[in-house]
C-alpha cells in the first residue's frame, strides 16, 4: 500500500481530478434465461431452435445465442411444440389446452383454438405439412387439417395419458402411431378411422417413438428401460433392446450420417439387405444417465458408448439429471441434446485416435443459469467470464459472443465463490469453493483441475489470491477459519491429469460466525476478512497475525476490499451501509447511506476515488468519495445482485443475481459528454435557424424546428403570430396535415397544457380547431395515447365554454344599464333638408325617439316658407319608417293655389302620432325596468 497519511484529509488529496470521475455506465445484457424446460425443437436448416419459457416461445439463435424474438403465451406454461417441415409455422400448446398457430416469419399469431379438454402432452406433423395430431391428458387422439382448422379424426382408446405421436414418414402409407402411460403403442389408420393394432410388450409409460428410414421397422422407447422394435408388416416384435437405463429420447441413426462407418467398423447395409424385412436398425438412446448411446437393432449391439457422463450431474438423487431429449441435425451433421438442467448440447461426430467414432461438443447453449453467486474476469485481456451458479459446475464464457465454452466438473456441491489469478509463465488459473469444503484450482484456458485444497470442516465462502507475487491464496470458511495456502508446484504438473493436493501454511480461527469475504492487500503483507459476527479484522501474512478489528456495522459484513492508492479498507454490510475505515487506527473515515436493503458486493473504482456497489435491492450504485454522493443508480435487475466484479484493465463490471440475469457494464462517461457536446451544438444552430426563420415569416419551417428543439413556448409564439395575420389559415392547415403521429401527440400534450390556462386558451382553442380542421377523425384516432389527451383537454374546454357563456349573459345587463342612461348614441343620417341630423336606429324606434326627434323638427320645419316638394319630402321621412305612405296627407281636393296649404294637416298628425308614442313608450319603460330587476337578480345570483 502507499504509505500516505491515513486522516481524513490526507484521504481526500489522493482523489483524482472531478472531470475524470465516472458518471455513467451503460448495461448491456450478456445473456439471459431462454429455456426453462419443456420439447424442444430445431429448425430444418439449423439456424435456430424454438424454446419454452415459462408461457413463452424464445426463438434462439443457434451462431450467436442471442433470442432472436419470444412469442407470447396465454400465462400458462408451454406444453407441446411442432415445426412444420418446411419452417414456415410453428405449433404450440400449453397448459390451458389452447394450440396457437405461429407465422414464423413475421412472428405473428395467426390462429389460435381450444383443442382438447385435457393439457396437450405432445403434438406432431406429417411430411406433407398438412395434417396436426394432438395427444392429450385426456387420453385421445385429435388429428387436425391445418389449412382449415377443423378436426378430421377423433381416436380414443388409451386407457391413460397419451405421451407422444408420430405419423409414418411415408404420405402413402396414412398410419399415426401413439404411446401412452398405460405402457402400450396404438397404430391408428387414418383411412379406416380406427385402431389397427395395440402393442403391448412395454411395462411402464412409452417416452418416445421412431419409424426406421424404409418406414417398416417401428421403435418404442419407455421409461422400463428399453427399446422395442416392431416390425409393421405384420406387427410383430422382432427385438428387445435392453438400455440399462430408462430412455427419454429415441433416434434413428440414418445410413448417411457423417463417420457412420466407425461405428466399430461396421460397414453400411447392403441394397439387398435394405429391401429384407428384418432390417437392423441403427439408433440412438438418451436417458436419465446423462451418456449417449448409439445400437444396432441386430442382436441389441451397443456400437457406441460415451465414456463419460460429465457432461450432466445431478446434485442429488431428488434432482432429476440426465437428457431430456435429443434431435438428428439437418444433413446428418450431428446431434442436439437436451439436459435436465436446461443446456443445450450439440455434438458433432470425429474419428478418434483409435479410428473409432466419438462425439464431442461444438456448443453449448445455456438456457437457465440458476441463481448467479459469483463472477469473475479471466485471462490477460479479460476476454472471458466465469460464473458459479446454484450448481457444481463453473461455467466460463467467451465475452465476444458470450457462448459457453468450457464447464468445469469436479465439485460435488454449489459452487459459492471465485477468484483469478495470473501466475508467472502467463497461465491464467481459477479458484473456486464450495459447499463440499475444497477449494480446486483450474487451468482457465484448458479446464483441467490442477489442485485441490481440502481442509476446512464447512463451506468455503471466501477465496483470495495473492495480488503482487502470486504464489499463494486465502480462504474463509463457515467453520470460522482462515487458512493460508502455497501454489508452489502447480506449474511444473500443469500437464498432469492428476490435481495436486495442497497443504496449508498457517490456520486461524478468525471470526465466531461464517466468513463471507476475503481481500489481499496490493502489497500481499496484510488480509481482510468480513463476517457475519458484524466485524471486519485485519492480519498480517503469511502467519495470520490480528492487527485490528474494525468495530461499527450492525449487520454482516458481506464484502471488504483494499483501496489501491490508501492504507484503508472498504467493507459492505447487512446495515445498508457502506464504510471506509483507516488502517493507521482502524477509525471510520467515510460512511456511504443510500441502498434501501443489504450491500452485499462494493468495489474501488477510478484508481480509489469512487466505489461501486450492488445490493439485496437490486441496484447499483456509484459513489464518489470526495463529496460523499452518489453519482448515478442502475436498476437493470429484478432481484438481489449476489456478484459484482470489476475488470482490472477496462474497469468493466460484471453483475448477476438471483434473477438469473448477467449483465455486463461499460464505461459511458467520456461518450454521454462527447453525445452532449454534438447535441448542444446543433441545437444551437437549430436555434439560430429558428430565429432566421421567423425574422423571414417561415412559419411552416418554424414549427417543424419547434417540434425537434422540443419548445412548446416559441411554439405557442408562432401560433399567435399566425393566427394574427389574415391569410395565413391555409398555410397552418398544410403545416398540421404534413405532421407525423409523434408530433401530432406531442402537439396535443402542448395544447392540453395551454388550455389548461387562462392566458393562452384561446390560442389552444384555436390551433385545436385548425387540427380538426386540417385531420379527419380516424387520423387522429390512430395517434398513439390520443384518448388520454382528449380526456386532458375536455375538462379545461367546458370550463372556458361555461366561462364565456356567464360573460355574454353578464352582457346583457350592460346594454340595459346604458340604454336606460340614454348612453348608446343612435346612429346619424345626415338630411340635407333638416335643420338636425335625422337619427335613425332599431334602439331610437323602439323607444320612441325618432318620434321625439320627428316632432322637434316639424316644429322647426313649421316657421319655414316651404313649397310644395319640401313637404312632400318631410312627410316621407316622417311617415315612411312606418310603411304608412298611403297615410301620407293628400291635397285639397277642392282647389287651392299651393302644397304648402296641406302643412297644416301634416303638422296635425304627427303631433297626434307623438302623443301616442309617448304614451306607449311610458308603458314600455315600465315593462322594461320591471324586467331589468329580474336579470339583474339573475346575473348576481350565477356571479
Amino acid at each position: 500500500c502507499c504509505c500516505c497519511c491515513c486522516s481524513c484529509s490526507a484521504f481526500d488529496l489522493a482523489m483524482a481530478p472531478i472531470d475524470s470521475y465516472k458518471k455513467n455506465y451503460r448495461c448491456t445484457p450478456a445473456f439471459q434465461q431462454f429455456y426453462t424446460g419443456g420439447p424442444v425443437r430445431l429448425s430444418p436448416d439449423a439456424s435456430a431452435v424454438f424454446c419454452p419459457c415459462g408461457d413463452q416461445v424464445k426463438v434462439v439463435d443457434l451462431a450467436s445465442g442471442s433470442v432472436r424474438a419470444s412469442l407470447d403465451g396465454d400465462t400458462e406454461p408451454i406444453t407441446a411444440l411442432v415445426l412444420t417441415p418446411d419452417g414456415s409455422s410453428l405449433f404450440a400448446a400449453s397448459r390451458s389446452r389452447q394450440i396457437k398457430l405461429w407465422d414464423i416469419a413475421s412472428y405473428t399469431c395467426r390462429r389460435a383454438w381450444k383443442a382438447h379438454e385435457g393439457p396437450v402432452a405432445d403434438m406432431s406433423i406429417d411430411v406433407s405439412g398438412g395434417l396436426l395430431a394432438t395427444a392429450s391428458a385426456d387420453r385421445s387422439v385429435l388429428v387436425w387439417d391445418v389449412e382449415q382448422g377443423y378436426c378430421t379424426h377423433a381416436f380414443r382408446g388409451h386407457k391413460g395419458v397419451v405421451t407422444t405421436v408420430i405419423f409414418h414418414p411415408d404420405p402413402h402409407r396414412l398410419l399415426l402411431f401413439s404411446g401412452g402411460d398405460d405402457a402400450t403403442v396404438r397404430i391408428w389408420d387414418l383411412k379406416l378411422k380406427r385402431c389397427v393394432v395395440v402393442l403391448e410388450k412395454h411395462f411402464s409409460i412409452i417416452t418416445s417413438l421412431a419409424v426406421s428410414c424404409n418406414g417398416r421397422s417401428l421403435l418404442s422407447a419407455g421409461r422400463d428401460k428399453v427399446v422395442n422394435v416392431w416390425d409393421l408388416e405384420d406387427n410383430s416384435l422382432l427385438v428387445t433392446v435392453p438400455i440399462f437405463e430408462a430412455v427419454e429420447s429415441v433416434i434413428i441413426v440414418p445410413d448417411d450420417f457423417q463417420q457412420v462407418g466407425l461405428l466399430h467398423g461396421k460397414k453400411t447395409l447392403t441394397k439387398k439387405q435394405k429391401q429384407g424385412t428384418s432390417v437392423p436398425v441403427r439408433f440412438l438412446t438418451v436417458g436419465e444417465q446423462g451418456v449417449i448411446r448409439i445400437w444396432l437393432s441386430e442382436g441389441g449391439v451397443c456400437l457406441y458408448e460415451q465414456k463419460s457422463s460429465n457432461e450432466v450431474f445431478a446434485s442429488n438423487e431428488e434432482t432429476k439429471g440426465g437428457f431430456t431429449g435429443a434431435a438428428l441435425l439437418p444433413s446428418c451433421q450431428g446431434f442436439m441434446c437436451v439436459t435436465a438442467d436446461q443446456r443445450l448440447l450439440f455434438y458433432e461426430a470425429v474419428e478418434n485416435n483409435g479410428g473409432m467414432l466419438d462425439l464431442k461438443i461444438n456448443k453449448r447453449l445455456i438456457g437457465h443459469n440458476e441463481e448467479v453467486i459469483d463472477l469473475k474476469f479471466l485471462g490477460e485481456d479479460e476476454n472471458y467470464l466465469a460464473v458459479a451458479t446454484n450448481l457444481e459446475q463453473v461455467r466460463i464464457y467467451d465475452m465476444a459472443t458470450m457462448v459457453c465454452m468450457q464447464e468445469l466438473f469436479g465439485h460435488t456441491d454449489i459452487v459459492l465463490c471465485l477468484d483469478t489469478s495470473l501466475l508467472p509463465l502467463g497461465i491464467t488459473v481459477l479458484a473456486s469453493g464450495s459447499k463440499d469444503h475444497m477449494i480446486r484450482i483450474w487451468d482457465a484456458k484448458s479446464g483441467i483441475c490442477l489442485a485441490i485444497a481440502a481442509g476446512h470442516m464447512g463451506a468455503i465462502g471466501a477465496v483470495a489470491f495473492s495480488r503482487k507475487n502470486n504464489n499463494f491464496f486465502v480462504s474463509g470458511s463457515s467453520d470460522h477459519t482462515i487458512k493460508v495456502w502455497s501454489l508452489e508446484g502447480i506449474v511444473d504438473i500443469s500437464g498432469s491429469q492428476e490435481p495436486k493436493k495442497l497443504s496449508s501454511l498457517s490456520v486461524v480461527a478468525a471470526h465466531d460466525k461464517d466468513i463471507n469475504s476475503l481481500a489481499v492487500a496490493p502489497n500481499d503483507s496484510l488480509v481482510c476478512s468480513g463476517s457475519q459476527d458484524r466485524t471486519a479484522r485485519v492480519w498480517r501474512l503469511p502467519e495470520l497475525v490480528p492487527l485490528l478489528a474494525l468495530r461499527g456495522h450492525k449487520r454482516g459484513i458481506w464484502c471488504v476490499e483494499f483501496s489501491p492508492v490508501d492504507q484503508c479498507v472498504l467493507t459492505a454490510s447487512g446495515d445498508k451501509t457502506i464504510r471506509i475505515w483507516a488502517l493507521s487506527d482502524g477509525s471510520c473515515l467515510k460512511m456511504f447511506e443510500g441502498h434501501t436493503a443489504s450491500v452485499l458486493r462494493a468495489s474501488f473504482l477510478t484508481r480509489g476515488t469512487q466505489v461501486i456497489s450492488s445490493g439485496a435491492d437490486g441496484l447499483v450504485k456509484l459513489w464518489t468519495i470526495k463529496t460523499n454522493e452518489c453519482v448515478n443508480t442502475f436498476d437493470y435487475h429484478n432481484d438481489k445482485i449476489w456478484a459484482l466484479t470489476v475488470g482490472k484493465q477496462s474497469e468493466m463490471l460484471a453483475t448477476g443475481g438471483s434473477d438469473s440475469v448477467v449483465n455486463l457494464w461499460t464505461d459511458c462517461t467520456l461518450a454521454d459528454e462527447e453525445e452532449a457536446l454534438r447535441k448542444e451544438v446543433e441545437e444551437t444552430l437549430k436555434d439560430q435557424d429558428l430565429v432566421n426563420t421567423l425574422a423571414e415569416a417561415d412559419y411552416g419551417k418554424a414549427i417543424r424546428l419547434c417540434f425537434e428543439l422540443k419548445r412548446p413556448f416559441k411554439l405557442l409564439n408562432v401560433f399567435i403570430e399566425m393566427l394574427k395575420k389574415a391569410g395565413l389559415e391555409p398555410q397552418l392547415l398544410s403545416v398540421l396535415k404534413g405532421l407525423e403521429k409523434d408530433n401530432l401527440r406531442v402537439l396535443l400534450e402542448y395544447i392540453r397544457e395551454w388550455n389548461s390556462k387562462p392566458k393562452f386558451c384561446h390560442i389552444a382553442q384555436q390551433v385545436l380547431f385548425q387540427l380538426f380542421c386540417a385531420l379527419p377523425p380516424k387520423e387522429i384516432i390512430e395517434v398513439p395515447g390520443v384518448r388520454e389527451l382528449l380526456e386532458g383537454i375536455i375538462p379545461y374546454t367546458q370550463r372556458h365554454l361555461s366561462r364565456v357563456d356567464r360573460l355574454v349573459r353578464s352582457t346583457f345587463l350592460l346594454d340595459y344599464t346604458l340604454s336606460a342612461m340614454s348612453v348608446l348614441n343612435p346612429l346619424v343620417i345626415e338630411q340635407p333638408y333638416l335643420k338636425q341630423p335625422h337619427r335613425l336606429d332599431s334602439e331610437s324606434q323602439l323607444n320612441g325617439n325618432a318620434n321625439d326627434m320627428h316632432y322637434q323638427n316639424l316644429e322647426s320645419f313649421k316657421q319655414q316658407d316651404c313649397n310644395g316638394d319640401s313637404c312632400k319630402n318631410l312627410a316621407k321621412v316622417l311617415f315612411l319608417e312606418e310603411g304608412n305612405e298611403k297615410a301620407l296627407p293628400r291635397k285639397r281636393q277642392n282647389g287651392g293655389d299651393s302644397e304648402h296649404c296641406g302643412l297644416e294637416n301634416i303638422y296635425t298628425e304627427v303631433h297626434r302620432k307623438h302623443k301616442t308614442a309617448s304614451m306607449k313608450r311610458s308603458r314600455k319603460r315600465s315593462m322594461e325596468n320591471q324586467l331589468g330587476s329580474e336579470l339583474l337578480g339573475s346575473v348576481v345570483q350565477d356571479n
